[in-house]
This record gives structure tokens, sequence and C-alpha cells, in this order.
């Protein structure tokens, strides 16, 4: 898993040099994360059938870091990997945040704050229809400081969707500084319970912890939220945990510099 977290990051940054743009920093933050959805055996779903019917949904309510949900997808079947040499190309696939006509992609979610919101509707709709399907959604911490994310955590917990699974990307920081010097979240654990949520917190990077607690039996008549505790820019150490790494693209030296951290100078990543 290591090493696809390598090469996962390894397509993030080629994707958005050949596209020019992309947020790279938010992308590699939840990497494990995917790697645990994707590749752990967590989510219901088949590559080769999108839109088969019991598939578990996961939706990416923080749609900047689409990144890796594409690299995901691609190494998943999804789509050829030829499209992501396409990336925010004139009538491209893949575009900057993700899109429904996308194979694999759940929701539109380019503007932040309702991934959790359609989330909790769908868990309400399966549940009323007998599906057993499931629904995990993906928020950024710095878009749980959005109003529109506690009226639909109100509404999970006090309609007990115990099919619907919150997981928290709590890399600390917004798209211009530290979450707690905009608009803390502390203590963020206490408010999720106090809207009637089972609470989990875990090392957003050790896929292995993440599994675990995934895989955990439903908890009786309430929601899921793990705060996933993650470094934003993770695995190139001059984005990691700077707030001037929202959406920067790495320019001259520091291309080289992220692509020797990522496994050496010379990186084939199938486009």
């Amino acid at each position: 898993m290591e090493r696809k977290a390598t090469e996962i990051r390894r397509t993030v940054l080629e994707t958005a040099l050949r596209g020019g743009k992309g947020h790279i920093p938010p992308a590699f933050s939840w990497v494990e994360i995917g790697l645990a959805l994707y590749h752990g055996g967590i989510l219901a779903h088949r590559p080769e059938q999108p839109d088969w019917e019991e598939r578990d949904r996961f939706l990416l309510s923080k749609g900047h870091g689409c990144l890796t949900l594409y690299a995901l997808l691609a190494d998943r079947g999804y789509f050829p990997r030829h499209e992501l040499g396409n990336f925010v190309a004139d009538g491209a696939l893949l575009a900057g945040h993700p899109d429904p006509a996308i194979p694999g992609a759940e929701m539109l979610s380019g503007s932040l704050g309702h991934g959790l919101g359609v989330g909790a509707g769908m868990a309400l709709g399966a549940r009323q229809s007998g599906a057993s399907w499931r629904v995990f959604t993906l928020l950024g911490d710095g878009e749980c400081q959005e109003g529109s994310v506690w009226e639909a955590a109100a509404f999970a917990g006090q309609h007990h969707l115990d099919n619907l699974v919150a997981i928290v990307d709590r890399n600390r920081l917004g798209s211009t500084d530290y979450t707690e010097n905009i608009l803390s979240l502390e203590p963020l654990a206490a408010r999720w319970q106090s809207f009637g949520w089972a609470v989990r917190r875990v090392d957003g990077h050790d896929v292995a912890e993440i599994k675990k607690v995934l895989r955990s039996p439903r908890h009786s008549r309430r929601p899921l939220v793990v705060i996933a505790d993650t470094t934003k820019g993770k695995g190139v150490d001059f984005m990691e945990d700077s707030p001037l790494w929202h959406h920067r693209m790495p320019k001259g030296d520091e291309i080289g510099q992220a692509r020797a951290q990522l496994g050496g100078e010379e990186i084939h990543v199938g486009f």
C-alpha cells in the first residue's frame, strides 16, 4: 500500500503538470483514505459496471481534491488511463471538479459544503427503499466551517442514518490559512457527537488503521464520522503543511524536487 500510495501521488503530480493546473496538496492529503476505500475492500463497487445498483456510493465533497479520485478510478479501470493526460483540456472527460459524467463519480462537487447533505439524502433513500448499500462522503476540514455541513449532520443524526459514513480530511489547512486561525473547529469530535454521530479518530495516512475502522460493525441507529488526521501536501516536503500550497503549481526546480521525492526523475504513469 505504501508503494501504491507513492504511485497515486506520482500520477496526481503528472496529471496536474500536463493540465497546467490542479490542487495537488489537497489531493495528496487523502491518498491513503482513497486506497483504503478502493483497494482495501471497503467499497462495494464494480469498475466494469459503474452504475451497478447495489454499489456503495462514494461522494468527494472536497471536489478540488479530485486528482486523487481520478487517479484511483483510472487505476481500478473505470476509464482508460490516457484520459488523465487530457485533464482540463477542452471537451475532456476529466474536469477540475468531479462530474457525474465521469464513470465512478457520483455527484458534481465544485461548490464545497454540499456532499454530506447529498449523502444524507442518498442514505435516507436507500433505507426507505430497503437497499443495503452505504454512502461514504469525504469532507475537507475547511469545508466543515460551513453551516450546510452541520445542517446535514443534524439531519443524519435525527434520522439515525447508520448507513452513512463521513470521513473528515483533517489536515488543519484551508485555502489560505490554518483552520483554527480562520474559524476554530475544535473540539471537533465533541461537535459530531452532539449531533448524534458515532466518532472515531485515525491516522489518515495509515491504510490498515483506516480499514479497521471502516470495517467495524455499524453503530446502531447512528451515522459514523471518521476524523482522519492528515498532512496537506503529504509526500513532498516543501508542500507539506504549508498555507502557500493549496492550488499553487510547482515550477522550475520544484518540479524535479517533487518528482525525486516521489520516486525519481523519470516517472511513467501510463498516459
